[in-house]
């Protein structure tokens, strides 16, 4: 269903160097599943969960979904892809604080067409409907992420991209989140980026080092793992 074919993303820096923090990436994702993307800080993870989620636009190579291409360098589709197809789930949250938990799920729905029924809804779906009149202030960190998640699911987005979702968590409350994320992921596509590989290969069952980085099984689950920009390799079930 999404497919990466051929990416780089080149920057320049202040002192006017390029720097590559991917190139050549060529990934294959299937349309249901729980996928990792581990790596250590500054190896390119976020930057291909930037492209994923189209807020940013790969240097060279093209973005394929449903086997059409996304122009991601046009603000327009980018615009679109994301609206209709992509929801995100964020390590700090992204709550309004002066909203309570309805209205933050609520705000998701408006973005993607949803309905006020839709979001309480999602707030059933991650234990959280008693809590819909609380302010953010009023949650847990582990609460506060499933309302992320609840947000993120009002949309019925196709993919769900989370970005280092139990980076702020207790071991336990990391283990319900990525019990909650493994759920979800029964009916569509969920992409983690962590630095987590532990937690990583537990949610990914067996796993097997790879040279590269190639496309994954159709309904398996994998970890892409970059340890550094040139020392890639990918995990897969």
């Amino acid at each position: 269903m999404l497919q990466l074919l051929h990416i780089r993303k080149t920057y320049i820096s202040k002192s006017k160097n390029k720097v590559d923090a991917l190139h050549g990436v060529s990934l294959s994702f299937p349309k249901r599943g729980l996928v990792f993307i581990v790596g250590k800080s500054g190896c390119g993870k976020t930057t291909l969960l930037n492209i994923l989620g189209g807020l940013d636009a790969p240097t060279e190579g093209e973005v394929l979904f449903c086997g059409r291409q996304v122009d991601l360098r046009d603000a327009r589709a980018a615009d679109e892809y994301r609206a209709r197809h992509i929801g995100f789930v964020f390590q700090d949250y992204n709550l309004l604080e002066r909203d309570n938990v309805l209205a933050n799920v609520r705000l998701g729905a408006l973005l993607g067409g949803g309905t006020q029924e839709r979001a309480a809804k999602a707030l059933r779906r991650v234990g959280l409907e008693e809590y819909a009149s609380h302010l953010p202030s009023e949650l847990s960190g582990g609460q506060k992420q499933r309302v992320a998640v609840a947000r993120a699911l009002v949309k019925d987005a196709d993919v769900l991209l989370a970005d280092e979702p139990t980076g702020n968590l207790d071991s336990r409350t990391s283990e319900e989140i990525f019990a909650l994320l493994q759920e979800v992921a029964r009916e569509r596509l969920v992409i983690v980026v962590t630095h987590d590989e532990e937690s990583a290969k537990v949610y990914g069952e067996r796993s097997e080092p790879h040279s590269s980085m190639p496309s994954t099984r159709h309904g398996a689950k994998s970890i892409f793992s970059a340890e550094s920009k040139d020392d890639c390799y990918a995990k897969m079930s």
